[in-house]
């Protein structure tokens, strides 16, 4: 009798792991059906912006309505590739926007950090890089909060 008993299990367990592997590879395909959009809108706003880039030269548009042009276009290829993302990737995706936050700090480090004593408005750019360095410093540990709290949730819970 625990023969049959045995088998059953080995054959349950078998259908669980058919039933596994059917899951992670449909997830590995969402997956990559994910990245090429995101890489599609990539190329999308790179070529946007190139075409911006011969506007500019061509035409008298000032150099803070190009760059806020710009920036506008970031903010929507940023907001559809982020909500394109699956659940499953979210995680990683904070990891890699803690990344990018530590080198706007490094960025904003240099503007803190640079001579400006020759220039009229030498106030502004370490005004800027300060409230650069506070900001991305908040993104930065909220991420790893996030991150942490997401980990957290895969983790076997202890009785």
């Amino acid at each position: 009798m625990a023969a049959p008993d045995k088998a059953q299990q080995l054959e349950e367990a078998a259908k669980a792991a058919e039933h596994a592997a059917q899951t992670a590879e449909a997830a590995a395909a969402n997956a990559s059906g994910n990245a090429e959009a995101a890489t599609a809108a990539a190329e999308h706003a790179r070529m946007i912006a190139d075409q911006l880039a011969v506007i500019a030269s061509a035409s008298p548009i000032s150099d803070f309505v190009f760059l806020l042009t710009i920036f506008m276009l970031a903010i929507f290829v940023g907001y559809y590739v982020v909500w394109s993302v699956t659940p499953a990737l979210h995680t990683p995706l904070m990891a890699v926007t803690n990344a990018i936050s530590s080198v706007v700090i490094v960025g904003a480090l240099i503007a803190l950090g640079a001579d400006l004593s020759q220039s009229a408005n030498s106030f502004a750019p370490k005004l800027f890089g300060f409230l650069a360095v506070a900001l991305a410093s908040v993104n930065i540990f909220g991420g790893f909060l996030v991150t942490q709290r997401m980990l957290a949730m895969y983790k076997k819970k202890e009785r």
